[in-house]
């Protein structure tokens, strides 16, 4: 009688095979053997380039000494922007940029930052160590940047103490092309041509720092505020309402009840939560639990966009209302002398940085049907931070290498995953696919346990794969300012055979996988 063989258990040895071909041997640990499906002909969302956002605040040396140095810095371009960090910036392709907070822009009055440099005022920045600016960053400045760098750009704009007309006119400024006498004095002041800024936040954690309003007392202000902000020539604003604190379910039930009872006839365009990952360690001195709890906190990340835009679903079935996470990331305790020296929340970065980052962008993938945009926080120096500057050096941090592998993903169409392991600190996997090019990014945040994955892939035949790895040893490492290049994406084996992908994961690393589909 013929024995018959399972493809489940085909698959397995294949994959058995392939490693002892080809996995390295030169790691010390263990590994385990995992599985995850990847049902390449079932699509479950567009993945929006916006997923990929960031964030730039006032906040220590984000903007000024960071991106900002002016045009007499011998570090800046013509435009008096760090050139090293347009550079790099531009080569990740941040494709949307949220300024200039934050906690900040609910104090900043946007004509503080126009006209010639030398008449602007100075002002104190009561949230974030109460020093004095310049104002020599404003408006026309984040523009040029966000174009030298290639970002769509996306303002929030101060409810908790200004006004609607102050946000009416900043809309106006920046989008009607020409004939009113903001739009005049956009010109006079270098720039003729409209600016077309789509995104604009109607204020920012207005049940925080933005006014300490209920949910309530700020829909009032919503609607207040959305009812002056017009489209501008040919802009049509893409208007966005304070969101809750993490996964609060009342806050946003309270507010849409409150949207709802008012009948208003345009709702919000998109509604964002912000979601941090806490940390009990200073960024270099992690332990195994805290560093467990920390990256555990993308499970609930995952739960929190399931359950918001749930609850949003009930009063917005046909979803004409986006979600955002416009604030995310790890918030490690700081380090005082490094605050003092670099700045408020200056944050160095590390390979579970990285990770952590790789976690989130995975669950965003794979929730791509439900999310319009997403910003981490913050783009340089300040918390989960793209890139380092201190005086004439600016370096990539891992978490930028994080960013870099996933960017295969934009623009794809999210395929559906099928994993036995559900756990928080399982691998972390998210697929897309256009045409027949196949794209998988991995994170295993396990800091002592290596993963051979084996991927059968269905509903496609995979020609050929390759990989990039990015890991260290030492979850607690770093690129530093004396090291910038400790931590980097390198080849990485993977094999294919049929509908199979097998590769291994060292721990504390992450890996994309691009693979040609026949």
């Amino acid at each position: 009688m013929p024995t018959t063989v399972s493809r489940r258990r085909f698959a397995a040895g294949a994959a058995a095979s392939f490693f002892a071909l080809t996995a390295r041997r030169s790691y010390g640990y263990p590994a385990e053997t995992r599985r995850i499906a990847i049902h390449a002909d079932v699509a479950t969302g567009l993945i929006r380039p916006e997923l990929h956002g960031h964030f730039a605040e006032h906040l220590g040396s984000c903007i000024y000494g960071g991106l900002w140095l002016g045009k007499n810095s011998p570090l800046a371009d013509a435009n008096g922007f760090r050139r090293q960090a347009i550079q790099y910036l531009k080569e990740l392709g941040v494709p949307v940029l949220r300024w200039p907070g934050g906690c900040f822009a609910d104090d900043y009055h946007w004509r503080d930052g126009i006209g010639p440099v030398a008449r602007r005022p100075k002002r104190v920045n009561i949230w974030w160590g109460n020093y004095t600016e310049d104002n020599s960053f404003g408006t026309h400045e984040f523009i040029a940047m966000c174009r030298a760098i290639g970002a769509e750009p996306y303002f929030a704009g101060n409810v908790g103490s200004g006004s609607p007309k102050e946000l009416r006119d900043w809309v106006e400024y920046c989008n009607y092309p020409a004939g009113s006498t903001l739009a005049d004095e956009r010109a006079s002041n270098g720039s003729p041509e409209p600016f077309r800024v789509r995104y604009w936040g109607v204020g920012n954690e207005n049940w925080g720092c933005g006014g300490t309003m209920t949910a309530e007392e700020y829909c009032t202000l919503y609607r207040q505020f959305a009812t002056f902000v017009r489209p501008f020539g040919d802009t049509q604003p893409y208007l966005i309402a304070c969101g809750p604190n993490s996964n609060d379910l009342d806050w946003s039930r309270r507010f849409m009840h409150s949207m709802e009872a008012a009948k208003l006839r345009r709702r919000p365009d998109g509604f964002s939560m912000h979601f941090y990952s806490g940390g009990k360690n200073t960024p270099l001195a992690y332990t195994v639990e805290n560093m467990r709890e920390q990256l555990s906190s993308f499970a609930r990340m995952e739960q929190a966009v399931l359950q918001q835009r749930a609850l949003l679903d009930t009063y917005d079935p046909d979803r004409k209302m986006g979600l955002l996470i416009d604030e995310w990331g790890v918030w490690d305790r700081m380090v005082p002398e490094e605050e003092k020296r670099l700045g408020r929340l200056f944050q160095q970065n590390t390979i579970r940085s990285a990770v952590a980052a790789a976690m989130g962008l995975n669950v965003f993938h794979r929730q791509a049907d439900k999310l319009v945009m997403c910003n981490i926080a913050q783009t340089v120096n300040v918390l989960h931070a793209m890139l380092l500057t201190d005086r004439d050096k600016c370096i990539r941090t891992p978490s930028y290498y994080a960013f870099q592998l996933a960017a295969p993903h934009r623009s794809k169409t999210a395929v559906r995953l099928e994993s036995p392991d559900n756990s928080p600190l399982a691998v972390s996997a998210a697929a897309s696919r256009q045409n027949n090019e196949l794209v998988l990014t991995l994170a295993n945040p396990k800091h002592d346990v290596g993963v051979k994955l084996e991927c059968p892939v269905g509903g496609a035949r995979v020609v050929s794969a390759t990989a990039r790895l990015l890991h260290h040893e030492d979850f607690n490492a770093a690129n530093t300012f004396d090291a910038p290049d400790r931590i980097v994406p390198r080849e990485h084996p993977v094999s294919v055979s049929g509908s199979l992908i097998a590769i291994e994961l060292p721990p504390m690393s992450v890996a994309t996988v691009l693979a040609r589909l026949a």
